[in-house]
């Protein structure tokens, strides 16, 4: 039986509510120290394969984003919050990629 996993968006009540209707679990937050913890509470479970994390969040979560950064579950997705892009979500993906590949191919 395969098993099925679950995937998570954590930000801001305005940020995370659009995915409410496509199904996705949301977790609106209004602090990063909540953040922090309901994203330790997902990984813990290890039912929940992919959280998405606003931008805004996630530049006050460093230590965080860098326990997680290497596991396989969950991974953690950088998106944008309704203040828009900081960037972070693509310097990170860029880093992932040049660990891997050893290059900037973007």
């Amino acid at each position: 039986m395969a098993t099925t996993y679950r995937i998570a968006v954590i930000g801001d009540w305005e940020s995370v509510m659009g995915f409410r209707a496509i199904g996705l679990d949301t977790y609106p937050v209004t602090s990063a120290a909540e953040a922090k913890e309901r994203v330790k509470e997902l990984a813990k479970d290890g039912e929940c394969a992919v959280i998405y994390l606003t931008e805004q969040l996630a530049r006050e979560m460093s230590d965080v984003l860098n326990h997680y950064k290497d596991e396989l579950r969950p991974a953690i997705i950088l998106i944008p919050g309704r203040e828009g892009s900081l960037g972070i979500g693509r310097d990170n993906i860029q880093r992932a990629i040049e660990r891997a590949v050893g290059a900037d191919i973007l």
